[in-house]
């Protein structure tokens, strides 16, 4: 097998690259900080607690990663729209992700109010804990409901700012909106300077304020710069109904692969939350809110594949984008390997300091968690190189055909026969199970090579 590091492009490549990366990874990192804070404040009232927080947070987290698939269909197009200077084609993409957004967010938002038991009931079969788990689960989700609209608006605007070459505007607006979360935190968990103690209350609705603060700040400066892609809440339907058909068309096959990676992970995540009590939910969460922090680099991946190679595909420039392509994946790899080597040995002084207030047992799920990670690394960082580049250019069957394949038949499959037929722990079913994102590398390299990805969307749909 051909080494991904082979093809390593000029310095002054990567120099470009990491000026649209770093604002978008250091967007994450303070996101990832924030969640860290969280976890340490939320920490301090015990497993219990945390352990609520944190599978309500992995509900959560499938809303996220749907608005998320939403902006990324809207925001393949806007980048080659970018490219190719057609600003009314922008427009209507971004019109695409505010639709879709608030949609998928009203229809959580009527999930929490209605199911949040089952919801959270279904993240804990089997655990010790379920029902105190899901009694403060339950309170924590009605009112983050609250803060979801406003997210969706906030994940529009600032995916079209990255798409557009524009990353360090979502950047500083996220600084701000965190500086609110972590003092709303500070105030309301506890009680400090005379604020009333709202424990997992007052974290929930610190963040509610915290993305009410974001939106504002973004609709005010949309406003007030007259961004190119911005189009106001009163015109957002007048859309080309054509391009919601095309877009939905060649996005389809993208929703069946998030829908097919965020199931299996959900169904892991509620298979091995079965395997103890409350240390096991909170250790497994405390060592995914450190491994957040080293996926930040799937963001800057993502970001940089779909301005690099989106840009140059819709400007007609196909030669540039297939050397941009391999350069990419190349460094995706050694960035991957140097965060895995760093990463190990932080995250073995950070724990135990983080998070002294956690049982000796989760603060040991919690390192084992981030050290299996740590190995993973650099393949998920070749893995979604692969899926930016190929979704770039508007080929989101490469990414179905891998995910639905291995989840369906190896990782799903064999989580349950880890679960019924044997006593493992945790962490060794994380690692047993992941491993099968290797065949997921080889099943995305054979579509990968056939370049379907090598098109110029922006011609073809005729957005303007």
């Amino acid at each position: 097998m051909q080494s991904p590091l082979k093809n390593l492009g000029p310095l002054s490549f990567y120099r470009e690259a990491l000026s649209i990366a770093l604002p978008v990874m250091l967007q994450q990192l303070i996101m990832s900080m924030v969640s860290l804070i969280d976890n340490f404040m939320v920490a301090g009232l015990g497993d219990i607690n945390m352990a609520a927080v944190n599978v309500s947070n992995q509900i959560n987290f499938v809303f996220i990663v749907i608005v998320n698939t939403i902006c990324g269909a809207g925001g393949i197009y806007i980048a080659q729209f970018k490219g190719a200077g057609d600003v009314e084609g922008m427009r209507h993409a971004y019109r695409f992700k505010v639709i879709l957004a608030l949609a998928a967010s009203v229809l959580y938002f009527i999930l929490y109010w209605t199911v949040p038991e089952g919801m959270l009931k279904i993240m804990t079969m089997g655990n010790a804990a379920q029902g105190a788990i899901v009694a403060t689960g339950k309170v924590y989700l009605r009112f983050t409901s609250w803060a979801l609209v406003p997210m969706a608006i906030s994940l529009a605007i600032g995916s079209s700012f990255r798409e557009t070459g524009e990353p360090k505007i979502p950047l500083i607006i996220s600084a701000a909106a965190t500086l609110v979360n972590t003092t709303g935190n500070w105030l309301l968990i506890y009680g400090n300077l005379g604020a009333p103690r709202l424990e997992v209350s007052g974290a929930a609705i610190a963040t509610i304020i915290a993305r009410c603060v974001e939106v504002v700040i973004f609709l005010i400066y949309v406003r007030s710069r007259k961004t190119a892609f911005f189009v106001a809440f009163n015109r957002v339907f007048n859309i080309h109904k054509s391009l919601i058909k095309t877009i939905l068309t060649k996005s389809g096959m993208m929703f069946l692969s998030e829908a097919s990676w965020i199931s299996s992970e959900t169904i892991m995540t509620a298979l091995y939350n079965g395997r103890g009590g409350a240390e096991v939910v909170a250790g497994m969460a405390a060592g995914w809110t450190i491994a957040n922090i080293f996926f930040l680099l799937f963001g800057g991946i993502w970001t940089t594949a779909t301005v690099l190679i989106g840009g140059s595909l819709g400007a007609g420039k196909l030669e540039t984008a297939r050397s941009r392509a391999a350069w990419i994946k190349s460094g995706a790899v050694a960035a991957g390997i140097i965060i895995a080597i760093l990463g190990a040995g932080a995250s073995t002084a950070l724990i135990p300091l983080v998070f002294t207030n956690l049982t000796i047992a989760a603060r040991s799920i919690s390192l084992g968690l981030v050290y299996v990670i740590l190995i993973y690394l650099p393949l998920w960082c070749l893995l979604n190189a692969q899926f930016a580049i190929s979704r770039a250019g508007g080929d989101t069957a490469m990414g179905m055909y891998a995910d639905v394949s291995v989840n369906t038949l190896i990782f799903v499959p064999g989580a349950f026969i880890l679960t019924l037929c044997t006593s493992l722990e945790p962490v060794v079913m994380f690692a047993i199970l992941k491993s099968s994102d290797i065949a997921k590398y080889f099943v995305a390299r054979h579509f990968f090579n056939k370049e379907r990805w090598v098109r110029n969307l922006a011609r073809e749909s005729g957005g303007g």
